[in-house]
């Protein structure tokens, strides 16, 4: 005789899918760096010469890379309120969410040979659904001159379904146009985004609907520029897209893009409003791939902002 013990899907608590390694984070929708050039700096020139050439990125945190639904504290940093002249210390006000999707690795090269963007998807193991939290005021700060710090550091929430790229399959679809033409190394044939539906709800409201295949630069054309340099990488290494922006105002996948800054509030279902994120709020993520017979989804990715 066994006792038989059933469990609910309520009662399961969710892990991330694989102990993360190293982790990386793009800059490849083209919408949202547009954007946010605009917003900082000339709207004429809102690319800087480096984008349209290269995948942009940097090296981010692990340590803080959570599983979905984990809360996260209001982060305390260093600022510079605007008309001043000298940094305070404090808790961010300016915090954000960034709706981007990541993929894992499942091998790795030999440090000093790179992996040919042929062969790239051979490395990648599957993806998914990444909150990459962010604190714009100390970002704004700090990031200068060499990018992100503590203002991206303190959080990243990743949805705990780790879906494999042949599951992906049906779903590819060719990528923007790039031009002008990649370098050798990072040209590409055939389709390789995916139709992959990106929503992001506060507190219960949806205040965005954008899509994975807005994505400029390829997740076969970050893996092979981040090793063209010789840099291995490891099984349960994590590359992140960056925030992935539509064309549509409603399609931003940033509260910084969505209230431009600040300046065109989000008005909820309530009758609350929002620029950046309160103490409380709730944002949730889904991702899902749908054909005529059948939904591919990538589970919830949420997290609640809690004090500092």
């Amino acid at each position: 005789h066994r006792d038989i013990v059933i469990f609910r899907m309520e009662d399961v608590e969710m892990q991330l899918p694989v102990l993360i390694g190293d982790y990386t984070d793009f800059y490849s929708s083209r919408e949202h760096a547009t954007n946010v050039g605009k917003m900082f700096r000339d709207p004429e020139n809102a690319l800087l010469p480096n984008w349209l050439h290269i995948p942009v990125g940097y090296h981010g945190r692990s340590s803080t890379i959570i599983p979905s639904g984990i809360p996260v504290h209001r982060p305390m940093g260093q600022t510079l309120p605007n008309g001043e002249t000298t940094p305070v210390f404090g808790p961010s006000r300016l915090v954000d969410f960034e709706l981007e999707t990541a993929f894992i690795t499942t091998d790795c090269n030999i440090m000093g040979e790179n992996v040919p963007i042929s062969e790239v998807e051979d490395f990648i193991f599957g993806m998914v659904l990444l909150n990459d939290w962010s604190a714009r005021d100390i970002q704004k700060w700090e990031y200068v001159p060499l990018g992100p710090f503590l203002g991206k550091n303190f959080a990243s929430s990743a949805s705990p379904w780790l879906v494999h790229l042949e599951a992906l399959e049906e779903f590819r679809v060719n990528g923007p146009e790039q031009d002008p033409a990649p370098l050798e190394y990072l040209r590409q044939s055939g389709a390789n985004n995916f139709d992959i539906q990106l929503e992001v709800w506060l507190n219960n409201n949806l205040i965005s609907k954008s899509n994975m295949k807005y994505l400029y630069w390829s997740i076969k054309q970050q893996l092979a520029h981040h090793t063209i340099n010789g840099c291995n990488m490891q099984i349960g290494d994590i590359c992140a897209s960056g925030t992935i922006s539509g064309p549509d105002p409603k399609s931003f996948g940033s509260m910084l893009e969505l209230s431009w800054k600040g300046t065109k509030p989000i008005i909820l279902n309530d009758g609350s409003s929002r620029t950046f994120l309160q103490n409380g709020d709730r944002v949730e993520m889904k991702a899902y791939a749908q054909s005529k017979d059948y939904r591919i989804g990538f589970g919830s990715c949420y997290g609640e902002i809690l004090e500092e």
